[in-house]
């Protein structure tokens, strides 16, 4: 920002812009000439000779209006006003010397002193990659700079990224005499600055998630630079206001965040089925496990029935085998033909001759009553 909108001329009552009280140059240290006695006293004349005409003024009416006009010049030559927002900086033959807070202040007359005034308290801001302009009364509109906002991303993507940079004077010293060009260094040292976050950076987690992480690292790095430069500036904010892909590539870049969204709801949607059935898988397993444990118990216990059993027949077949052998058969007979259809002939009836039996009659089951 140049010198005449942040440290412009001091001096004079109205903070250091404009002409002085009596017309000229600023009166307060800006590099202006002081007020000429002769131009004063000639204005002064004329100015008289309007409200009083006729003959020329007396002596000592003269004499007096020359006092009072060195006096008020010699008043404006030696003070000078900061305003609530600004700061005094005194030069002595250009040279820093000391500052002044806001008030009514004494100083030699120029080219001994001069005073520069510096905003200190106002907060500046600077566009990047874009304009803002005034449409019409009450609307603004933005144009796009794409050769500012243009960046490279770590994963070779290219992105837009426009931003706004909110910053003041800290030291008004260093501000006034560290650079030149206060505005246009802040602007290439935050383009620098969000070039370099963003080349570390991946395309997805810029328009994502790490928006928060940008902006404080693109500030600190800022601030580390003109702390380096000895600027005397403070950074207050760094604000993005969106970031997105070149408009070249805006339907493809569409097209990916929707198949991007496909897969998202897909996964979900898996997710929640596989929420259902593994419960579902894993009970009807724990089911079969306790079955079949419980079958274990069950075949282990009749194996082992079984086994104490035959123990115990073999004890009795030691003491009488005919009888243990007549017993064992009329048991497996009975577990055999238990539950078949059986038709019993006695031997002795109709010796020598074979009966006739009609099996497929005798093996027909009654119908119930009422049946034909």
């Amino acid at each position: 920002m140049p010198w005449s909108n942040q440290g412009g001329g001091g001096g004079g009552w109205k903070g250091g812009g404009g002409g002085g009280p009596w017309g000229q140059g600023p009166s307060g240290g800006g590099g202006g000439q002081q007020p000429d006695l002769e131009e004063l006293l000639r204005r002064s004349q004329d100015r008289l000779k309007q409200v009083m005409p006729g003959s020329g003024i007396p002596g000592p009416l003269l004499f007096l209006l020359a006092a009072i006009g060195i006096a008020v010049a010699g008043f404006y030559a030696f003070t000078f006003r900061v305003q609530p927002d600004e700061l005094g900086v005194v030069l002595r033959f250009g040279e820093f010397v000391r500052q002044e807070p806001p008030g009514l202040h004494f100083r030699l007359p120029y080219p001994i002193e001069e005073v520069r005034l510096p905003k200190v308290t106002r907060k500046n801001t600077i566009e990047v990659g874009f304009r803002s302009s005034v449409v019409r009364r009450g609307t603004t509109g933005t144009t796009n700079v794409p050769e500012e906002s243009g960046m490279l991303t770590g994963d070779e993507n290219v992105v837009e990224v426009p931003f706004v940079v909110i910053w003041r004077i800290q030291d008004a010293e260093k501000y006034l005499f560290r650079i030149q060009n206060p505005e246009q260094t802040v602007k290439d040292v935050a383009e620098s600055a969000m070039r370099e976050v963003v080349g570390k950076s991946d395309f997805e987690r810029i328009l994502t998630s790490e928006l928060g992480a940008v902006r404080t690292s693109v500030q600190k790095l800022m601030q580390d630079t003109l702390d380096s430069y000895q600027s005397g500036i403070i950074i207050d904010e760094v604000s993005l206001q969106r970031v997105f892909p070149p408009q070249s590539v805006g339907d493809a870049f569409r097209d990916v965040q929707a198949a991007k969204i496909d897969l998202e709801t897909l996964k979900n949607q898996a997710q929640a089925y596989a929420s259902k059935i593994v419960p579902e898988a894993r009970g009807a397993a724990d089911r079969i496990m306790a079955e079949a444990e419980a079958y274990r118990k069950q075949t282990v216990e009749e194996a082992i029935g079984q086994a104490s059993r035959f123990g115990a027949v073999l004890a009795e077949y030691q003491k009488a085998p005919q009888v243990t052998r007549e017993r064992l058969y009329l048991e497996t007979m009975e577990r055999v033909l238990g539950g078949a259809d059986k038709i019993i002939l006695d031997s002795k009836v109709g010796s020598g001759v074979v009966p006739y039996l009609p099996l497929d009659q005798l093996q027909r089951k009654p119908q119930p009553q009422g049946v034909k």
